[in-house]
């Protein structure tokens, strides 16, 4: 891990904890995300997909014929977090891009252990595939942090069932590598909402007895899965102060080798989740750029029209 300080347009970076997700603090977070649930966005339609999964969907003011759609995975250490947290976010991705959004409401570890969040992402993504509106031929996958982790999987699960082809993985500090919780070369200081102590928690909560016995399978940990070859094109982006660093820089060149079209972008001195707590940041906003031009070019290709990304930034 790169010893540089914090980018100097996140000044929050000094004020925010190392270590915000533990087992002692897991119960009163849940209890603020269920109260900040019930002001999600309104246009958000919620369908129940199966009795255990349901999703939000955000679609376009104007709807095309075989519309593009983003299957979009919420964060939170596989432990927290719901369908509802990034609904601005979805919701600026249908309206820019034109596309269908559907953010899952997955099952959460520990209760829910490996496989089931992850089982219950292809349930959404096969729901998506099929709706009539939906082009299936143009799915893009994508998460933040867990949820990045989460797509990484599904990614790889998809490729295994060879039913639904997605055209782009979107993976925005993605949650890849379980032996990261070994390392004892990270400097926590270094570190801000994703700390070693919460990395221990949320893998040894998705990963449940494979924790223990170091029996661990690959689509739980898409970094410990050999063949990458096949997937789709991936965009990851990471800063230099999360903890995911390393583990992200690794797979998007061992997908490089794989032969599968990957961007890389790295933030000198961005720390875990900057671009959503401190959005207002240039850096946090160019960060957030660069996602929609990468889904721009994966859905919609060469239309006539195409947004512009470099002119909505300025």
């Amino acid at each position: 891990m790169t010893e540089q300080p914090f980018h100097p347009q996140l000044r929050a970076a000094r004020f925010l904890p190392r270590t915000f997700i533990t087992a002692r603090t897991l119960p009163t977070l849940r209890r603020l995300t269920r109260l900040a649930g019930r002001t999600r966005r309104p246009d958000a339609q919620i369908v129940a997909v199966t009795d255990d999964v349901s999703v939000h969907v955000f679609r376009p003011a104007s709807a095309r014929p075989r519309t593009p759609a983003l299957l979009w995975i919420h964060g939170g250490g596989m432990v927290l977090g719901d369908a509802a947290q990034d609904s601005q976010f979805c919701r600026r991705i249908a309206d820019e891009l034109n596309v269908v959004v559907v953010s899952v409401e997955y099952r959460l570890a520990p209760e829910h252990p490996f496989p089931t969040p992850l089982d219950d992402c292809y349930t959404a993504l096969e729901w998506l595939a099929g709706q009539p509106d939906v082009d299936p031929a143009r799915i893009a996958i994508g998460g933040q942090s867990a949820g990045a982790g989460l797509a990484a999987g599904l990614a790889l699960l998809a490729r295994e069932r060879g039913e639904i082809r997605p055209v782009l993985q979107l993976l925005s500090y993605p949650m890849l590598d379980d032996r990261t919780t070994t390392r004892a070369d990270v400097d926590p200081r270094r570190l801000r909402i994703w700390s070693p102590a919460s990395n221990r928690f949320g893998w040894g909560s998705y990963l449940g007895p494979a924790a223990a016995d170091g029996n661990v399978p690959p689509l739980a940990a898409p970094a410990r899965y050999e063949d990458l070859s096949g997937l789709p094109p991936a965009w990851i982006g990471v800063g230099t102060n999360d903890l995911f660093h390393d583990e992200d820089v690794t797979y998007a060149r061992r997908l490089q080798q794989a032969g599968v079209a990957c961007t890389l972008r790295v933030v000198p001195g961005g720390y875990h989740n900057f671009d959503s707590i401190e959005a207002g940041a240039a850096v946090s906003r160019a960060f957030v750029e660069a996602q929609l031009s990468a889904l721009d070019g994966a859905l919609n290709g060469d239309r006539t029209a195409s947004v512009d990304v470099r002119r909505r930034a300025n």
